[in-house]
């Protein structure tokens, strides 16, 4: 620490500043020409290899992700020498922290039972969708997203962007998905009890596709949790951190974030550190 101090100090003759540290001139010379060595090289090249893949990665990874990306590309280091390089150099996830709010549940039944349950899973692609609505803040006021997830590949299968959380909003990212995937009859379709997805327009939608209707337990957000964790992957790895001029703005980011990022790029631990696309082609296989 004290070779690195005279280092780094510019303006005073050298001996001067070991003479002041207590140490020795030629030990501090020896110090400042020594080569690194094979760890420390090492450590350089990797440390270069995680910056990079902490700006592809958006920011967004934390150090077990990050590690993952590396083995994907044949890098054998341990996940503890990842953690320790990235503390070490302030490498660090976008992320801010969570706050947990806990709710009692409301005693009545819902418009639709509730077919999920605990741990969230599904067998195969396009066999259980869930479905959800945020918003997002920009300058020119709030852009709402109406998102279909997939629980099998976790790809967002169907979505729309307005600026109006309503029943039509929700109905065109239905659309979209059931244009995309045509599940099979007796496919369940998972949402809250909002009232886009309690309309009987939609209803009548999901109806005529063939989708059997699933709704979690009034005031139970974790009922939902698969997209739950969508949306705070969004806003903790986007939306936080971006200030949108308008909707416009907004729309070109987050559709970038989902089709570009989200759906075949970024890593899932749920998937065994694959992406939705990848889980996609394995199922296909």
């Amino acid at each position: 620490m004290r070779y690195a101090w005279i280092r780094d100090q510019t303006g005073y003759p050298i001996r001067r500043l070991c003479e002041a540290l207590n140490v020795s001139a030629s030990g501090y010379y020896a110090w400042r020409d020594r080569k690194p060595g094979p760890r420390a090289a090492a450590n350089a090249r990797l440390l270069e290899r995680i910056r990079t893949l902490h700006v592809q990665s958006r920011e967004s990874y934390g150090a077990v992700r990050l590690w993952q990306a590396l083995r994907r590309e044949g890098e054998t280091c341990g996940r503890h020498r990842v953690r320790l390089l990235r503390r070490a150099h302030g490498i660090e996830a976008k992320r801010r922290q969570r706050y947990v709010r806990t709710r009692a549940t409301y005693q009545r039944v819902p418009p639709a039972p509730n077919l999920l349950a605990w741990p969230f899973s599904s067998t195969k692609p396009d066999a259980v969708w869930v479905a959800d609505i945020t918003f997002v803040p920009t300058r020119a006021g709030w852009l709402h997203l109406a998102a279909v997830l997939d629980m099998h590949t976790r790809q967002i299968v169907g979505w729309a962007m307005g600026a109006r959380a309503d029943q039509t909003l929700a109905s065109a990212a239905l659309r979209m998905a059931l244009e995309r995937r045509r599940p099979a009859s007796g496919a369940i379709h998972h949402s809250d009890q909002g009232s886009q997805y309690t309309s009987g327009a939609y209803q009548a939608e999901l109806k005529a596709a063939g989708l059997q209707p699933s709704m979690s337990r009034k005031g139970m957000p974790y009922d939902n949790a698969v997209m739950e964790s969508f949306f705070s992957s969004l806003k903790q790895e986007l939306t936080h951190h971006e200030r949108f001029a308008d909707l416009d703005e907004a729309r070109g980011k987050l559709f970038d974030y989902i089709e570009v990022f989200y759906n075949r790029q970024r890593l899932h631990s749920s998937l065994g550190y694959r992406t939705p696309v990848e889980q996609e082609r394995l199922a296909s296989a």
